[in-house]
């Protein structure tokens, strides 16, 4: 397992776990937002976002974190070794994204891009969330399963796997030793 794709709604526990695997196995984690925002909260242009993408695919190993524009998002699941999907309840990702926002008055939240509004990229967020149906669904289901033969894939339904992935992946923590 060298090139980790972790994916799923916003406010689903991606960059906190992304962060734990990253110290476990040591392998460079590179979170999406920061390749596709600017500090001032921006999207950067698209030939810029492609370059630096393509750049980290093309490495050895790297976690990623995020999604990105849905062609790239479709890319790294083609390179990835092993695709994490956290696919918690929605009422869950809506909580999650309102602790997010009530913890990033105080403390920048994990993963976020330096510089950028924690009140507009709540909004952003619960935006998203809205509109998530759309494409997490049965339909992407079963792409990301084909895309997954010859791969590692985990789906992370609750807060509790969330919780307890890297602890309970022996893989994840062999790699570290």
């Amino acid at each position: 397992m060298k090139r980790i794709a972790v994916f799923g709604k916003p406010g689903s526990g991606k960059s906190r776990l992304s962060k734990n695997l990253a110290a476990v196995t040591g392998i460079q984690l590179h979170a999406l937002d920061a390749a596709v925002y600017k500090r001032n909260g921006d999207r950067v242009d698209r030939p810029t976002y492609d370059r630096e993408h393509d750049k980290i695919l093309s490495s050895e190993s790297w976690i990623i974190d995020g999604f990105g524009p849905i062609d790239s998002f479709y890319k790294r699941l083609n390179t990835a070794d092993t695709l994490i999907y956290i696919d918690l309840p929605y009422i869950a990702s809506y909580w999650l994204v309102t602790k997010r926002l009530l913890k990033g008055l105080v403390i920048e939240p994990e993963g976020w891009p330096d510089g950028s509004s924690i009140l507009k990229g709540t909004l952003a967020s619960y935006k998203t969330l809205k509109l998530c149906p759309k494409f997490w669904n049965g339909d992407f289901m079963k792409k990301l399963e084909a895309i997954s033969t010859g791969k590692s894939l985990y789906v992370i339904r609750s807060i509790s796997e969330l919780n307890e992935f890297v602890e309970k992946n022996a893989e994840f923590q062999a790699r570290s030793q």
